[in-house]
């Protein structure tokens, strides 16, 4: 396997940057007290646990979490069960709400703009990739994995997968890749999915899930945003 600058996992050379603003408005009165990824899931548990979990025991020692809609019980949830990481480990944990950073006025008005709104601190943390989460989704996964390929392959931008039959997939976000694995479109439900090479009743659905080099990233948001 591949290390990072100092020898060690590349886990260790990135940051978790978790975007769990959205209130989820399908799960309708389960939140309209607190934001979807603070909904309780299976006792003491809340969603976004799921995430952050994945981070740790992937090796994820700095983790951001962007916070929006209704955050009061999940930031207090937050600062109670996610409080052990400590800087002179150098460890991080971030709770990032909106309107803090550009202007005190603006609300994060996406996915792209709750990490442009920060960049400014994930600079300040220097590290190699960006590992970009959903906060309310519930799956297990080792980011490590992911990373090892993003590095190996050379990309700028890796996007996890899973392989749904073609017509479900236009339910989501579809990925259309080369016989290489590089992605040529990304297409957001679409009504005619383009398929796998080789696979034609196969697509590829995004699992929300993305790594970057940071330098990449910070480079198109601040042109974006131009």
């Amino acid at each position: 396997p591949m290390v990072d600058r100092r020898g060690q996992p590349l886990s260790r050379d990135a940051m978790a940057y978790v975007l769990a603003g959205g209130r989820g408005s399908r799960l309708m009165e389960l939140t309209d007290t607190r934001a979807k990824p603070a909904v309780y899931f299976g006792g003491k548990s809340r969603i976004i646990d799921f995430a952050l979990s994945n981070a740790i025991n992937s090796g994820i020692r700095r983790i951001g979490v962007a916070t929006q809609y209704k955050a009061h019980s999940l930031i207090r949830h937050l600062q109670r069960g996610w409080n052990f990481l400590r800087p002179e480990r150098n460890e991080s944990f971030d709770i990032l709400p909106a309107s803090q950073r550009v202007s005190e006025f603006q609300w994060y008005e996406g996915t792209a703009d709750a990490v442009f709104q920060n960049i400014d601190i994930i600079e300040d943390y220097n590290v190699e990739y960006m590992v970009i989460l959903a906060g309310d989704h519930i799956y297990k996964m080792d980011y490590e994995v992911m990373l090892q390929q993003h590095c190996n392959s050379g990309a700028d931008v890796t996007v996890a997968c899973m392989e749904v039959p073609r017509m479900e997939a236009v339910a989501f976000g579809v990925m259309h890749v080369d016989e290489q694995d590089r992605i040529i479109d990304f297409v957001e439900k679409p009504a005619d999915p383009p398929s796998i090479p080789g696979q034609p009743d196969i697509a590829l659905a995004s699992l929300g899930i993305y790594v970057f080099r940071t330098k990449f990233l910070i480079e198109e948001l601040r042109r974006d945003a131009d």
